[in-house]
C-alpha cells in the first residue's frame, strides 16, 4: 500500500520538477542558507513549539536534502532507494498514529524552512494535511523602509504578537492593522483563545468557499479576500453566516477580488467627460428622462459646514435641471443605521444616491452590491471598490493660491496653517500652501497645527510665534458664525478675511448627473477593471478661490495668473524639485508627482514646521474618520 502511495508522490514530484524546468525555474526546494547569504539578520527568536501551516513550509535549511525533493516537497528519488523505503515506512506510521515527533524549522519572512523532518513534511503534504507541529526559530531581517516585503513582514510581526496566528498573509501594507481593528477592536488587543478559535473557524469556512469559487486562480491571498469580505459584511455577521450564504455573498462581490489583484485598482477621472449625443445614439442607448436623487448626510446643514456645502450643491442641481430632477436629503444618519437609510431611499424610488462622508462608505458599498441597478456614489478619496464610485475635489490647487497670497503679504516670514484630519489629500493641501508661499517668499515658514489634536491651544501657540496670517477651514458653520475661515489676518484678535477656498459641489453634482442623463456614465465603466474615482479641480470648476477686495492689486494679478495656469492644467504645484522635511528629494527638476502620489502623500515640505499626528494624539471624535481614510503614518 505505502509503495503504491510513494509511486504517486514520486510522479507528483517529477511533474513539478519538469514543470519548473520548462519555465526556467529552480526545480528543487529553496534553501534558506542561500537566501540568508545576502540578508542582514537583525534578531533570532526561539518561538518554541509551534503549529506550522503546511502551505507556509516552502524549503529546507541547508543544501543537504534539497535535491531529494521537488519544489512541492514531493520525492524525486526512486522507491527502491533507502530514501524511498523510509518515506514509505513513515507514510504507514503517520497514517496509523499521526505525527509523533516535532519537526525543527527556521521561520524567515513568514515562510518555514525545515532543519529536521523534511520527509515528515513531505508525507503530511501528500496526505493534504493542514499543519505539522515543530520547534521554530524566527530569523528577523533588518528593517528596510524601501523594501515592501520587509515592511509587510514587520506588520505581520506586530500582528503575531497579539494573535499568535501565523497562517494568514496579506499582499498589501496596512492590511494586518485593518484586520486587528475589525476583529479585535484595536491594534494592541491581545486575542483570547476563544477569539483565536472563532477566527480560525471563520477563516477555514471562508477559505473553503472562496477556493470552491475559483479563488486559487487569483493572484491575491485568501486573507486579502477575507478582509474585503468582512469589510463589506462585517466580521460579527460573518460568524453567524452559514456556508451557503457565504457562497452567495462571494458571487455578489467577486469583482472586489478581481479588482484587488490589479496593480492599479483605481481609475482616477481627473476631468469630467463631455459627450454630444446624436439622434442615432439616443435611439440605440436611451437614457432616463428624469432622475430621482437622494443626498444622505451624517450631520445636518444647520450644524455642519460640510453638510451645508453639499446642500448648496443640491440646491444648484435643482435649479439647473428643474423638471428633469427630483431630489431629497436625509440628515443625521449614523454608521449604524446608514445601510437601512440607503435601502429605504432606494425602495422609495431614488435612482441615484450620494453619501457625502467617508464614514458612510461601507454602508454605501453594501447597498450598491445588493442593488446593482442603482447608482451609488460616496464622497471620499482613494477608494478601491468596483460597485460604487467616489468623488472629491483637488483642494490643494486652491490652497496653493492662498499660500501664494499669504507669502506675498507676510511681514515676518511666518504663516500659520490649521488642518483638521490627517487623511488622504490633507498633506497635499498643507504642502501646496507651503509651496505657494515659498514661490513668492523663499524664506517663508509654515507653522502647522491640527484642530483635532488633543490639548493644543493653537491660537496661543501662534501668538507666541508672532504669527498673524493663518489658513483655516474652507467653510463657516451656519450655526456658529465665525470669521476664522479661509486665509485671514489676525488684527488684535479680530480676523480680517483675505481669501476663501471654496468647494463647488454643485458643479460636481451637475456634471455627474449630466453624465447619467446623457449616457456618458455607462461608457466610463465600459470594460474597466478598476474602481472609478472622480477627482476634479479648477479646470472642472469644482474648486476656486474668492479673494477680498482688500488684497493689493499686484497680489490680485498674481492670483489671476496662477489661477489661469492651474485651470488650463499648464501648471502643477507638485513639479520638482521637491524636498521633504528630512531633506529627501521627492521629485527632481521638472518631474511632476503622479495624482496617486499626491493623494497618498504622507510627508511634509521642507518649509513646514510641524508633523502629521499619530492616531493616539487625536481626539476621540477624529479617530473614526482617520481609521477609514488616514494617511500611512497616521495609523
Amino acid at each position: 500500500m505505502s509503495t503504491a502511495e510513494y509511486e504517486k508522490a514520486y510522479r507528483m514530484g517529477q511533474k513539478e520538477y519538469h514543470y519548473r524546468l520548462n519555465r526556467g525555474e529552480y526545480p528543487y526546494l529553496p534553501v534558506l542558507d542561500d537566501l540568508l547569504s545576502h540578508t542582514e539578520i537583525e534578531t533570532r527568536t526561539d518561538l518554541g513549539l509551534v503549529d506550522i501551516p503546511l502551505d507556509m513550509i516552502v524549503g529546507t535549511s541547508t543544501q543537504g536534502r534539497t535535491t531529494a525533493f521537488a519544489a512541492n516537497f514531493m520525492p524525486l528519488l526512486k522507491d527502491n532507494t533507502e530514501f524511498g523505503m523510509k518515506w514509505s515506512n513513515l507514510y504507514d506510521s503517520m497514517l496509523d498514529m499521526g505525527q509523533r515527533d516535532p519537526v525543527k524549522a527556521y521561520e524567515f519572512m513568514n515562510r518555514f524552512y525545515i532543519v529536521e523532518g523534511n520527509k515528515r513534511v513531505s508525507v503530511s503534504k501528500y496526505l493534504n494535511g493542514v499543519s505539522v507541529y515543530g520547534t521554530v526559530t524566527r530569523m528577523v531581517p533588518k528593517y528596510d523602509a524601501n523594501d515592501e516585503d520587509v515592511v509587510l513582514y514587520y506588520e505581520f510581526l506586530d500582528f503575531y504578537k497579539v494573535t499568535g496566528i501565523n497562517y494568514i498573509e496579506f499582499s498589501k501594507e496596512g492590511s494586518f492593522k485593518k484586520l486587528l481593528e475589525i476583529v479585535g477592536g484595536s491594534t494592541d488587543h491581545v486575542w483570547t483563545q476563544d477569539e483565536k478559535a472563532l477566527f480560525r473557524s471563520a477563516y477555514l469556512l471562508f477559505s473553503k468557499e472562496y477556493e470552491a469559487k475559483g479563488g486559487k486562480k487569483l493572484s491575491i491571498t485568501k486573507a486579502d479576500a477575507m478582509l474585503s469580505y468582512i469589510t463589506i459584511y462585517g466580521y460579527e455577521q460573518m460568524l453567524k453566516t452559514p456556508a451557503p450564504e457565504v457562497r452567495a455573498n462571494l458571487t455578489k462581490i467577486w469583482d472586489e477580488f478581481l479588482l484587488h489583484q490589479e496593480e492599479e485598482p483605481i481609475a482616477l477621472v481627473m476631468q469630467p467627460k463631455e459627450e454630444k449625443r446624436n439622434l442615432l445614439t439616443k435611439i440605440i442607448s436611451p437614457t432616463p428622462s428624469k432622475l430621482r436623487v437622494a443626498f444622505i448626510h451624517d450631520k445636518s446643514a444647520k450644524t455642519s459646514a460640510w453638510t451645508y456645502g453639499h446642500e448648496l450643491g443640491r440646491a444648484h442641481v435643482n435649479q439647473v435641471f428643474k423638471d428633469r430632477l427630483e431630489t431629497c436629503c436625509i440628515e443625521n444618519v449614523t454608521v449604524e443605521n446608514a445601510y437601512e437609510v440607503i435601502d429605504l431611499a432606494i425602495h422609495d424610488g431614488n435612482d441615484v444616491i450620494f453619501t457625502t462622508t467617508p464614514q458612510l462608505r461601507a454602508a454605501s458599498l453594501k447597498a450598491a452590491i445588493d442593488h446593482p441597478d442603482v447608482k451609488i456614489l460616496n464622497c471620499s478619496l482613494n477608494t478601491a471598490h468596483r460597485y460604487i464610485r467616489t468623488y472629491y475635489c483637488r483642494m490643494y490647487e486652491a490652497k496653493f493660491l492662498t499660500g501664494a497670497i499669504a507669502g506675498a503679504l507676510s511681514e515676518n516670514d511666518r504663516l500659520g496653517y490649521i488642518a483638521d484630519y490627517p487623511i488622504y489629500g490633507m498633506a497635499a493641501n498643507i504642502n501646496a500652501f507651503a509651496l505657494g508661499a515659498r514661490l513668492v517668499n523663499p524664506r517663508i515658514k509654515v507653522y502647522l497645527e491640527w484642530s483635532t489634536v488633543k490639548n493644543r491651544n493653537i491660537y496661543q501657540i501662534f501668538h507666541d510665534e508672532g504669527i498673524n496670517y493663518i489658513s483655516n477651514k474652507e467653510m463657516i458653520t451656519p450655526q456658529h458664525l465665525s470669521r476664522q475661515f479661509g486665509l485671514y489676518y489676525m488684527n488684535d484678535d479680530h480676523p480680517v478675511n483675505l481669501a476663501m477656498p471654496v468647494w463647488h459641489w454643485g458643479v460636481m453634482y451637475e456634471k455627474i448627473i449630466k453624465s447619467i442623463l446623457n449616457g456618458t456614465w455607462n461608457k466610463e465603466a465600459s470594460g474597466a477593471a478598476q474602481a472609478i474615482n472622480y477627482w476634479w479641480g479648477m479646470s472642472a470648476g469644482a474648486v476656486d478661490v474668492i479673494c477680498s477686495e482688500k488684497l493689493p492689486i499686484g497680489t490680485k494679478r498674481l492670483v489671476s495668473l496662477l489661477r489661469k495656469a492651474l485651470s488650463s492644467d499648464d501648471f502643477n504645484p507638485f513639479t520638482g524639485p521637491l524636498y521633504s522635511q528630512e531633506g529627501s528629494v521627492l521629485a527632481k527638476d521638472y518631474d511632476t508627482l503622479s495624482p496617486e502620489k499626491i493623494i497618498k502623500m504622507d510627508w511634509l515640505a521642507e518649509n513646514v514646521v510641524g508633523a502629521i499626528p499619530s492616531l493616539d494624539d487625536l481626539t476621540d471624535e477624529a479617530k473614526p474618520i482617520v481609521l477609514l481614510q488616514g494617511v500611512k503614518n497616521a495609523d
